[in-house]
């Protein structure tokens, strides 16, 4: 077994969960947050580990604090319900823990978008998701939470692979929900809308992703891609927009 804990919030996953289980079923702890679920998700979870927690939605952020704190391994996995776990990055992850010279890994994700996965000379975002426990914490935030890691960190060579937008649909219902939490967040910290935001971030954005992050390269996939990443930084600040002039 690797010595290493792996936590995982999750709330009707069923589709998905047994994937990430599957590849992670040697690590000597799995530990699952779930949040409410009405579908197989805690069935298909009994399969792999008991220790199976519940607990009411606390925000992405406050999820992952309350699973991590749960593990009880020095080295610490997050992945989400709907990830699996590379073989490449797993033996990665067994070596970084043989050699004990580091505090943690920032590791690519590969999302599998419209059929495929990315074209391997993309540029991929980037997470710290395997970590010494007493190192990491999660800041406060609604969305697009991330683990601060006070230590050495180093670049992983292995993926991480993500099915968590894998049609249109799914991708653009998460798009909604991000983009309220993200205007919240903003509202929350007194920030306004900008005409100039609203004019200019819609064609920046997707320079950025087609071209500097090289989505040119995963064809029409990629172009489809950009559009709706696009249309994401557009629309959080449309949303703050509009609860800024509610405040009127």
């Amino acid at each position: 077994m690797i010595k290493a804990s792996v936590y995982i919030i999750c709330q009707n996953e069923e589709k998905h969960i047994a994937r990430v289980l599957e590849s992670v079923k040697d690590f000597d702890e799995i530990i699952i947050v779930d949040s409410g679920s009405s579908d197989k998700t805690l069935e298909i979870a009994k399969e792999y580990t008991n220790k199976i927690y519940h607990q009411e939605w606390l925000g992405f952020a406050g999820q992952k604090e309350y699973a991590k704190n749960l593990c009880t391994n020095e080295w610490v996995l997050n992945l989400d319900s709907d990830e699996e776990l590379s073989s490449e990055l797993k033996d990665e992850i067994e070596k970084v823990i043989k050699d004990d010279k580091i505090d943690g890994l920032d590791i690519r994700i590969n999302g599998k978008y419209l059929g495929d996965f990315n074209h391997p000379l993309s540029k991929f975002n980037r997470r710290i998701r395997f970590f010494r426990k007493s190192k990491g914490h999660y800041p406060p935030k609604l969305v697009h939470e991330s683990i601060t890691v006070d230590g050495r960190i180093q670049k992983a060579s292995g993926f991480i692979l993500d099915y968590g937008a894998v049609d249109l649909k799914t991708h653009l219902d998460k798009t909604n929900l991000y983009s309220t939490l993200r205007a919240e967040e903003k509202f929350a910290k007194n920030k306004k809308s900008s005409l100039l935001k609203l004019i200019f971030i819609m064609p920046l954005a997707f320079i950025k992703s087609y071209i500097i992050k090289r989505s040119f390269l995963n064809g029409k996939r990629g172009f489809i891609g950009a559009i709706n990443t696009a249309y994401y930084a557009f629309i959080k600040e449309a949303k703050l927009y509009e609860r800024n002039n509610e405040k009127k």
